[in-house]
């Protein structure tokens, strides 16, 4: 394990359109020792070919090719290389504003932190930035985990050098498989932090799972009772509670 260093892991699934966008939103950090890894999950468009011309060009990308296997497993084949202390995960259509591992690096170190977080805008297919910025609360509990995942998957920063890897779940076949990871992580040590600066954009593309909300209310109800294992009642009231909060963010 390397002690300063940022293994970044990003699945990517025909993300021809937008993976040269995050791949130079990384090469762009302020912040130097890490390490890109970018899993080619099947793809059938030129995705394997743009994340290979970077490998070329800078040595802390690497390129992984596997057959589909979902997001999940294109993480966990990533994980199991990753050779950095911290873990971050980034998928091939979000960005980074420059300054995000130097300023959440900082933070959870002032902190102690196991894990952290930040705010983010919401960015359209092109870039324009749309809707209301998630803001990230201060501090995450698991009890705030319980109602719903707290943390955005491309903001959040885990310090794998006191519990180890934290491997995705590939029986939830990449659905809830982040917001299980994320549970997980906060599990070990009971709270989060939220750095209120807004530091990431998370693009919302037309068709996406994220963008069709009601189509995942089912999903999420599934979630709570089989992977929270919560009770009926409290299951029911927090799949209303998820839902009030989406159709507020993405209304």
């Amino acid at each position: 394990m390397l002690e300063s260093r940022v293994s970044i892991i990003t699945p990517c699934y025909n993300g021809e359109r937008f993976l040269a966008e995050t791949v130079e939103s990384v090469l762009g950090q302020t912040y130097a020792d890490w390490e890109l890894w970018i899993v080619d999950d099947g793809s059938r468009d030129r995705t394997a070919e743009i994340a290979a011309s970077y490998a070329e060009r800078d040595r802390r990308i690497r390129l992984i090719r596997q057959p589909n296997g979902g997001a999940a497993s294109a993480r966990n084949n990533a994980m199991r290389r990753a050779e950095g202390r911290y873990i971050a995960l980034l998928d091939a259509d979000d960005l980074w504003e420059p300054e995000f591992l130097e300023r959440q690096l900082a933070f959870m170190r002032g902190k102690n932190a196991l894990c952290v977080c930040c705010s983010y805008r919401h960015i359209d297919e092109n870039s324009n930035e749309i809707q209301h910025p998630t803001l990230a609360m201060p501090e995450i509990t698991l009890r705030d985990m319980d109602v719903m995942n707290r943390i955005g998957c491309l903001t959040g920063l885990y310090d794998a050098s006191r519990h180890g890897k934290v491997y995705l779940h590939e029986e939830l076949k990449s659905i809830r498989d982040d917001y299980a990871y994320w549970y997980d992580i906060v599990r070990l040590s009971g709270t989060a932090y939220g750095n209120p600066e807004i530091l990431a954009r998370y693009r919302v593309q037309t068709g996406s799972t994220t963008g069709n909300k009601l189509g995942l209310v089912a999903k999420q109800f599934s979630f709570y009772r089989r992977y929270l294992k919560q009770a009926m009642p409290k299951a029911l009231v927090n799949t209303v509670r998820w839902g009030i909060s989406g159709l507020g963010k993405f209304s």
